[in-house]
């Protein structure tokens, strides 16, 4: 079983142009199907006046989840090698959506795939590419008089923080990968108590503390 999953790291943009059309391709690294809408709309305001947004998306840690759309164009000749591109680096968690300013030329089928192609190409041969964990999701929520325990053992464990709220309580989500999750919880629930992780293992939670699993990796996106 995968224990991780190829993404981009940070958004990154390319250039293709034919016969007077300018293709220009923005790729984002994204974590749900909300994302894909708002990035969407992102680039729609940045370009108003282009021809067409045409795009093509990959979710999941599986990668079972996928959109191709041609905006316009001919059927299968946007979105389609837009995807396969994306496809063809092993990638999720992926979005890359490819403007299209007319030249006055029609590309014809064969040059309107080859030009969204290449710019999606382009983009993604300046992406530093990722290997990330598949992680589970928990919520920890505390007392404000265990603020300092908890975050200091939060901070100890090098967890990824996915959400942090403070109220008259503390809420933090962290990200474990799915293949360490015991381990990794019960070493912070030994560094909240500050006890030894055999003690902390006969224990419960510490009074104040409350754990729950919010997102289960592997199940992540449907």
């Amino acid at each position: 079983m995968k224990a991780h999953y190829q993404t981009i790291q940070a958004p990154v943009e390319g250039i293709y142009k034919e016969k007077g059309s300018k293709f220009m391709a923005y790729a984002f690294p994204i974590h749900s199907r909300e994302e894909t809408t708002q990035r969407l709309n992102e680039v729609k305001k940045l370009h108003i006046k282009a021809r067409h947004h045409c795009f093509a998306w990959r979710l999941g840690y599986t990668g079972d989840l996928f959109r191709a759309a041609d905006d316009g164009e001919p059927s299968g000749t946007a979105g389609k090698p837009i995807l396969g591109q994306i496809d063809k680096l092993e990638l999720t968690n992926v979005m890359v959506i490819v403007v299209r300013y007319f030249g006055g030329t029609l590309l014809g089928t064969s040059g309107l795939i080859r030009s969204y192609r290449e710019a999606t190409a382009d983009a993604l041969a300046k992406a530093v590419i990722v290997q990330e964990p598949i992680l589970d999701v928990y919520r920890l929520t505390f007392g404000y008089d265990l603020m300092s325990q908890a975050m200091g053992a939060v901070k100890k464990s090098g967890l990824k923080i996915m959400r942090q709220e403070f109220t008259d309580k503390g809420l933090v989500e962290l990200g474990l990968p799915f293949q360490e999750v015991d381990d990794r919880l019960l070493q912070l629930k030994a560094d909240i108590a500050h006890v030894s992780t055999n003690q902390a293992s006969m224990e419960d939670w510490p009074e104040g503390v409350k754990v729950e699993l919010i997102q289960k990796g592997l199940d992540f996106f449907g």
